[in-house]
């Protein structure tokens, strides 16, 4: 019952065939690498864009407080965390705080108390980030 699964019909490869099989996996090799650089890329961009903008100045050139010291905060939490090779979940984890704490947090746009500042800090100093 053993039947041998070479097709005995099937001829060789030629020097042709194999020169162009070597082609082919040669190109699927350039693709492959073009994808993980593009997929890097965007993941390098991506990193940026979650960076929070300074607020606009007012008419003097001043920049308004509050809103600036959000987002001072923020970009420190982010870069701290980044330090730390965590993701937000895993901060929030270690700090004892929500994950959606740390996201609105880090999106600048949400003031954060003193007491949740302390609890993200100490976490992070664990790792010194």
């Amino acid at each position: 019952m053993g039947t041998s699964t070479r097709n005995p019909e099937r001829k060789p490869r030629t020097g042709g065939a194999q020169k162009e099989l070597a082609r082919l996996r040669a190109e699927v090799a350039r693709l492959r690498a073009q994808v993980r650089a593009l997929k890097s890329e965007q993941a390098r961009s991506q990193e940026f864009a979650a960076i929070p903008a300074l607020p606009p100045p007012n008419t003097d050139g001043n920049l308004p407080a509050e809103a600036t010291l959000d987002v001072i905060v923020a970009r420190q939490i982010i870069r701290r965390r980044r330090t730390a090779g965590w993701s937000q979940a895993e901060l929030a984890a270690r700090a004892g705080v929500r994950q959606e704490t740390v996201s609105r947090l880090e999106s600048g746009r949400h003031a954060p108390t003193v007491r949740t500042v302390d609890k993200l800090d100490r976490a992070l100093r664990e790792v010194g980030a």
